[in-house]
């Protein structure tokens, strides 16, 4: 499994959101500060507005924010929006219709740890866990 740009892109999005909790962000300040292509961010914004992760404000002074708590947003979250499925194989996405082989696969067992292990970090890392790490590394304050 690798994650795209897309999803790396959002989570440093969705950081740059949470560690500018009471303003509005415009998505050009993200691209200078993360360095990415603003008209790309443009695209991956939209997928985070309609799924209700952020709004935007019009105006001189609009721009983007979160609409909950960093708290309440996992890596996982956000990841999933973007990504879709973050299971390692195709046979572990639908547990409604598993494959045909699943009851005599050796390796099953072992895609479904290396699930589990991507999930629990995935969906116990918050942005304010991820704001609190940026702040320590970078020295920046709110």
């Amino acid at each position: 499994m690798k994650i795209s740009t897309r999803g790396r892109y959002a989570l440093r999005m969705m950081l740059e959101f949470a560690l500018h909790p009471d303003q509005c962000t415009k998505i050009s300040q993200v691209a200078s500060r993360q360095e990415i292509s603003e008209k790309y961010l443009e695209q991956i914004v939209t997928i985070l507005v309609r799924a209700g992760f952020v709004k935007s404000m019009r105006g001189a002074q609009g721009g983007y924010r979160l609409t909950r708590d960093p708290s309440e947003y996992t890596v996982g979250m956000i990841l999933r929006l973007t990504e879709g499925s973050l299971s390692p194989v195709a046979c572990l996405d639908d547990p409604e219709q598993p494959c045909r082989r699943s009851d005599i696969c050796a390796t099953l067992d072992v895609w479904k740890q290396l699930s589990d292990a991507i999930n629990q970090v995935v969906d116990h890392v918050t942005l304010a866990d991820l704001v609190k790490d940026q702040i320590s590394k970078t020295g920046a304050s709110l």
